[in-house]
This record gives C-alpha cells, sequence and structure tokens, in this order.
C-alpha cells in the first residue's frame, strides 16, 4: 500500500508540474500578444515620442525667448527713433 501511495503521490506532482509549466508557456505567450497588440495600437495612434516632444518643447522655449528678445529690441529702437506704434508708424 505504502509503495501505490508513493506513486500515486509522484504521478499527481508530475501532472501539477506539467500543468505548472504549460501554464506558464500560456501565460509568456498571452503577454507576448498583449505587447503585439497594444505596440501596434499605439503606432497606429500616430502618437509622439517623449524625445520628440521634450525637442519640440524646448525649441518653443527657445523660440519665445527670442521673439522677447526682438520685442525689447524693436521697442528700443522705436524709443529711440522716436516713432511708437501709434505714431504713423508703418509697424
Amino acid at each position: 500500500m505504502t509503495q501505490t501511495s508513493n506513486r500515486f503521490f509522484d504521478e499527481i506532482a508530475r501532472l501539477v508540474n506539467d500543468a505548472t509549466g504549460a501554464a506558464q508557456g500560456v501565460k509568456r505567450e498571452i503577454d507576448t500578444v498583449i505587447k503585439h497588440q497594444a505596440e501596434r495600437f499605439l503606432n497606429e495612434m500616430d502618437l509622439v515620442k517623449r524625445e520628440e516632444f521634450e525637442a519640440v518643447k524646448d525649441m518653443a522655449r527657445l523660440a519665445r525667448e527670442e521673439n522677447d528678445a526682438l520685442k525689447a529690441r524693436i521697442a528700443a529702437l522705436e524709443a529711440k527713433l522716436g516713432a511708437g506704434p501709434g505714431n504713423g508708424s508703418p509697424i
């Protein structure tokens, strides 16, 4: 009886071990499918990558700074000429 019982439990342990391995394989396969589907969805959405967004954000900041500097320069030149925006100036 002891020998039969041990063999029975050995078979159960082997089946559980095989089932665990199969479940892990299925999990990996599902993870791969979900990852590929998510990547395809994001590519179809035509989203901007973080690096590209940051680069454009920096370009916009620099353009604003340059614009402010040019406004100040124009104001100084107009003050120097005595021609303000409301004094008949073409600007």
